[in-house]
């Protein structure tokens, strides 16, 4: 398989298109299979051997893309940190175990491999064996210690061998680390498309790139675009170009996907889905005001098990490193966690997560639920719902709120719960409703749920 040579002499072949934009710098094709070319050069001089594991630390640029794909050609193992948390680079340092660490921040190159013998996983062997690139992934581990799960880099890159070629911008929004981020980049590039590259995630700068280079593809999570919606950034610049927002990474309620459709009337909302051990599955929304989407994937396959979305992929993951892999089936199917309404036209609608299920007396409760109610009313610019211990039901449904300016908790609460008695059934209206200025997400513009 030499899917990383194709890969590259396929984008090779855009020469003075424009690859990426970023830091107010225009780069073509031409100059990134220049920047690949020295890469690997770099790669031979510092003596990084294939099979190799190599941490790279720093999200999206010029040199890291670049550097990717020259250790993608050394058949290298790459394993990329956007983390700027030093517990958490050692916390996957130890995970991991590399052999080298590029550290883009900082331009240093260390060399580990001589200070230890390392013993390596059955799954690293694999990848050695195979004489193929692989690709390590942390999850995000909002839930405990982040699984390391590894692809098989040449196979994944195949995938995207065939797209064909387009004239489009896509500001790339989830990071280096992220399947989904990765899944743009590697889409784009295969396209002939163009990248352009935050400097940072805050909605303001978002919006100004869309203006200044004119970006056509924004593809971001509902809780940057909610951000975005409350920040005004979306009036204060002319975002016209943008033809499409894909969103997805956690639900998006259906009440601010109308608020964002009325203040992006002409642009198409799509929703994704995927999952790090899968990749991203080739999808069709219902339409752009519909939570509901259609995996539409010959690579992908999908069944539903007691109400839990179950995939099989061929760009799976080979399993985790340093994790149970009992989340897989012996037949390969990857039990996702994600719970899903299917209608008769095969249309799915992801309503929450297994492990967010609130047990109120014996009865379930999604947080979706509640959040998808409570976000309906106007003066509410945000929610998260959550489950409470409760000495009597188990746990109770607690809401966290962010009003609009000027609205009056006293009274809101009041309407607040009205409207939920009359949404919801008995149990799942909130037990108790606090009003918070903002709700806690990650560097990933994910909702925290504890």
């Amino acid at each position: 398989m030499r899917s990383v040579e194709y890969f590259i002499n396929k984008i090779s072949g855009y020469n003075d298109k424009i690859a990426i934009i970023h830091q107010g710098k225009l780069i073509s094709y031409h100059d990134l299979a220049e920047s690949i070319s020295a890469q690997s050069l770099l790669i031979k001089e510092k003596g990084i051997h294939s099979s190799q594991l190599v941490f790279i630390i720093g999200d999206y640029s010029f040199e890291s893309i670049a550097l990717f794909f020259a250790l993608a050609l050394n058949k290298n193992i790459i394993i990329p940190v956007t983390t700027e948390l030093d517990a958490e680079i050692n916390e996957r340092l130890q995970e991991s175990k590399p052999d080298w660490i590029f550290n883009l921040r900082s331009g240093s190159v260390e060399n580990l491999s001589e200070q230890e013998e390392k013993e390596r996983h059955i799954l690293i062997q694999g990848i050695k064996t195979k004489n193929a690139s692989g690709l390590l992934l942390f999850s995000s581990g909002s839930t405990g210690k982040p699984k390391a799960m590894v692809h098989n880099l040449d196979s994944l890159l195949e995938s995207y061998l065939e797209k064909k070629t387009k004239k489009i911008n896509f500001l790339v929004f989830l990071m280096f680390d992220h399947i989904g981020g990765l899944n743009t980049l590697l889409n784009c590039l295969s396209m002939g498309a163009t990248i352009t590259i935050p400097e940072n995630r805050r909605p303001d700068h978002v919006c100004e790139l869309i203006e200044k280079y004119k970006v056509n593809v924004l593809p971001a999570s509902p809780t940057f675009l909610n951000l975005t919606l409350i920040s005004k950034a979306f009036e204060k610049y002319d975002v016209s170009s943008l033809l499409m927002v894909t969103y997805g990474t956690e639900p998006m309620p259906e009440a601010l996907l109308m608020r964002l459709k009325d203040i992006l009337p002409r642009v198409k909302f799509m929703q994704t889905f995927g999952t790090s051990e899968t990749g991203i599955a080739k999808t069709v929304s219902k339409s752009s005001t519909s939570t509901f989407l259609k995996i539409e994937d010959p690579d992908q396959e999908f069944k539903i098990v007691n109400g839990e979305l179950w995939l099989r992929s061929k760009t799976q993951i080979l399993g985790y490193i340093n994790h149970s892999n009992d989340c897989f089936t012996e037949d390969g199917w990857f039990k996702t966690g994600d719970l899903v309404e299917e209608t008769s036209d095969g249309f799915l609608k992801i309503i929450g997560r297994s492990k967010e299920v609130i047990n109120v007396g014996g009865e379930k409760v999604l947080p979706t639920e509640i959040e998808t109610v409570v976000i309906e009313l106007p003066q509410v610019i945000d929610c998260k719902a959550k489950g409470v211990t409760n000495a009597i039901t188990g746990q109770m449904v607690v809401i966290d709120v962010v009003l609009a300016e000027g609205s009056d908790p006293k009274v809101e609460k009041v309407i607040i719960r009205n409207h939920c008695r009359e949404r919801l059934d008995a149990y799942k209206v909130p037990a108790k409703i606090n009003f918070v200025s903002e709700l806690a997400f990650s560097d990933r513009f994910k909702k925290i749920r504890q």
